[in-house]
């Protein structure tokens, strides 16, 4: 084993392109890549079947069922339930794995509890950020899956500190990546105009947001800075400005926050703020569709609250679309203002505005952004995260 293919399981709680699950599919591949015979478990919904995008690496699918207005915390403790019932009798039916590597809460508690009862021999968990919930059962799922696990791994500098500081636990920081085999740049002008006009959007200045409607995205705070940016994105391009919000699977429920996003994008229509198309929620998107919308953009928002590392950024960048992102600790690790990306305070709707304006119609920034953007995702590939995990399962199991 010192030297040999590891066996290694990695757990997900959903097949939906979310920001941990994308991980989870792209270090699983690249970890195959380098001839670890990798396998991986996520929980599955009625209706689905598989992951969002394709993969060659073999997965086991727990199914769970969709429950109607389900308090928060009794899904929380059926989904660790079903996950528990799920892998006795899987890894029973299997040879055991050298490394069990969960993603998430819900898959790190399932994968503690069997610790304790001895069919797991170590737990290792990716901690991509530490939120807060209303859930207390949600909360106790986040803490349990940081502080008992034996190995913790984190995808910044600043939630290694964090989680020191707030958990006394010492983790290992192993960046993200980004996919540069998929997220490439369109080949032309023309081709970059035709993913416009498949989207229905040819004639649009394309404000790009990814992850939906929720808190952390910030995204009634983006949705106040699109409205004061709008009429100077018109003004400089002749173009009509759209805000296109791509995604928005999530686990959990926001429902509250969404709907006070809808009241407020009501208000705006019906006081002549805003028109009626100037706002288009996408919903969960395949991959394809997905690149095609940050070849389309003009700009990517991400003003997010919190964040671990920001896959988004690093996909934007990669197709060399212009980012403005939050001004956080963990974005500063890899952003430099004015250089790569612009930064911006996420509770400031005016400055947000500005950044928005100045990436849209300042063509020299615009080419700066992008030159660079594209530079710092080549700098950030799956495969030398996949070696750094490698390193730090063998450590482990040595």
């Amino acid at each position: 084993m010192a030297d040999g293919p590891l066996r290694i399981a990695l757990f997900t709680y959903s097949t939906r392109p979310r920001g941990g699950v994308v991980h989870t599919l792209e270090l699983a591949e690249a970890l195959a890549e380098l001839g670890h015979n990798v396998r991986l478990f996520a929980l599955e919904k009625p209706g689905r079947s598989g992951f969002f995008r394709p993969t060659d690496v073999p997965a086991s699918f727990i199914p769970i069922e969709e429950r109607a207005d389900e308090p928060m915390d009794e899904r929380i403790a059926r989904y660790i339930e079903a996950y528990v019932d799920y892998l006795e009798r899987e890894l029973s039916a299997r040879h055991s794995y050298d490394v069990y590597h969960a993603e998430d809460c819900v898959s790190g508690n399932a994968l503690v509890r069997l610790h304790g009862l001895g069919r797991v021999p170590h737990v290792v968990r990716t901690v991509h950020h530490v939120d807060e919930f209303p859930s207390p059962a949600l909360m106790l799922c986040q803490r349990d899956s940081i502080v008992h696990p034996d190995t913790v791994l984190v995808v910044s500098e600043w939630w290694r500190h964090q989680l020191a500081e707030d958990f006394g636990v010492a983790a290992q920081v192993v960046h993200n990546g980004v996919d540069l085999r998929h997220f490439t740049p369109p080949e032309s002008a023309t081709a970059r105009q035709a993913d416009r006009t498949r989207l229905g959007l040819s004639r649009r200045a394309i404000v790009l947001s990814v992850g939906g409607v929720e808190p952390r995205k910030n995204t009634l705070v983006l949705l106040e800075a699109f409205v004061r940016a709008r009429p100077r994105i018109r003004e400089a391009t002749g173009l009509s400005p759209v805000l296109v919000i791509a995604g928005g699977a999530t686990l959990f429920d926001y429902r509250e926050y969404r709907d006070a996003f809808e009241r407020e994008l009501v208000r705006l229509v019906n006081t002549g703020l805003l028109e009626a198309d100037s706002v288009l929620r996408t919903g969960p998107v395949e991959n394809d569709e997905l690149l095609a919308y940050y070849r389309a953009a003009d700009v990517l928002a991400f003003p997010s609250v919190k964040e671990g590392w920001g896959l988004t950024v690093l996909e934007a960048q990669a197709v060399g679309t212009p980012v403005v992102a939050s001004d956080l600790p963990v974005m500063r690790e890899y952003l430099v203002h004015e250089n790569n990306a612009l930064l911006v305070p996420p509770e400031d709707p005016d400055l947000i505005a500005g950044a928005l304006v100045r990436a849209v119609a300042d063509p020299v920034l615009a080419a700066t952004l992008r030159r660079n953007g594209m530079e710092t995702a080549r700098r950030h590939d799956w495969q030398s995260s996949a070696v750094r995990h490698v390193q730090i399962y063998r450590d482990m199991l040595a």
